[in-house]
């Protein structure tokens, strides 16, 4: 069953918001209108205005319901200028399956896209004249940064703990999502318990999410997954299942090897250490981790009252922890 079966009873609403992003990045530069509409058009799961309109249902939704979706237009900007900062800094050719804007024009061009998709982002969410809202987003897009930043710092380090991976991820992805909910809760009104419990809810999701993602890297083909198996990995990143992983002396000893190495990464120099990945207990280590976030993020839900949105928020989280791509 697809996400958006999840949740039928918003689906005009989230056309609307393809809609306002098809209108926001309308430019009268050519090549930003094209690499702007290339982002929009490859898609993707639009988690995070999902949760923004879904959160909001707990407060005053029909009352808020422009304000609502502008922070949900507005946080989605933000998701894809920082994939197009990070198939920069990865080098990646390929994401979802379809050519980069940094593989099709080059690193410049895709740099200033992500910088315009972040500007028009901000532009947006000026609109909804709450300064509470404009600081907690401004605050978790800092975190952003420093989750990228922090990335780039640990690549290769195989030395690094499980302590800094999950405050890696925290700052990458999850804080992302929980203010998703967080900032639908707050435009629609809902009381500050009710958006402190959905920010609990997004964030331990994001950690689940990210979680799943980094499995997907050694589990899913090229086809499902849109870019190479192991490619994380193949870039330097040390993610979940690599820490589980290096438990075994022998793999560490043989990925410190494979890190040392003059060059850039071959996939077939990446098949010996897959195999030792997947022949060992990481995948099914990290999807318990997984699990335990994702029980934290259902009790997170359990005081709230709205049963149409609060059923809706179980079912993605499930699906979420389930998925295959």
């Amino acid at each position: 069953m697809k996400i958006a079966n999840l949740y039928q009873f918003l689906n005009n609403d989230m056309k609307d918001i393809e809609s306002k992003l098809a209108d926001v990045i309308s430019s009268e530069y050519s090549i930003l209108q094209d690499t702007s509409t290339q982002l929009l058009l490859a898609g993707g799961k639009r988690i995070r205005p999902i949760f923004v309109l879904l959160a909001a249902q707990f407060g005053n939704y029909e009352k808020n319901k422009e304000q609502v979706k502008a922070i949900a237009v507005a946080l989605e900007l933000v998701h894809m200028a920082s994939l197009v900062h990070d198939d920069v800094v990865d080098e990646a050719e390929l994401r979802r399956g379809q050519p980069t804007v940094k593989h099709m024009y080059d690193d410049k061009i895709a740099t200033y896209t992500g910088d315009y998709m972040l500007a028009t982002a901000l532009q947006v969410v000026t609109s909804v004249p709450n300064p509470l809202i404009h600081q907690i987003l401004a605050k978790s897009l800092k975190s952003v940064v420093e989750g990228e930043i922090i990335q780039i710092r640990d690549k290769k380090n195989t030395n690094q703990q499980l302590r800094q991976y999950l405050r890696r991820i925290k700052r990458k992805t999850a804080l992302l999502i929980a203010t998703s909910c967080k900032l639908g809760a707050i435009a629609s009104n809902a009381t500050k318990k009710q958006a402190n419990l959905l920010f609990q809810y997004g964030y331990n999701v994001g950690m689940s999410f990210q979680i799943i993602d980094d499995i997907l890297d050694f589990t899913s083909n090229e086809a499902t997954l849109g870019k190479p198996t192991g490619h994380d990995l193949q870039q330097g990143n040390i993610t979940l299942p690599v820490l589980y992983a290096m438990e075994d002396p022998l793999f560490k000893h043989e990925l410190v090897k494979l890190f040392n190495q003059c060059g850039a990464i071959t996939s077939e120099q990446m098949e010996p250490i897959l195999k030792m990945l997947l022949d060992s207990d990481a995948i099914e280590n990290s999807y318990q981790l997984s699990r335990i976030y994702l029980k934290k993020a259902l009790q997170s839900l359990e005081q709230l009252k709205n049963e149409q949105a609060k059923n809706s928020l179980i079912l993605i989280a499930h699906k979420l922890g389930r998925r295959q791509s």
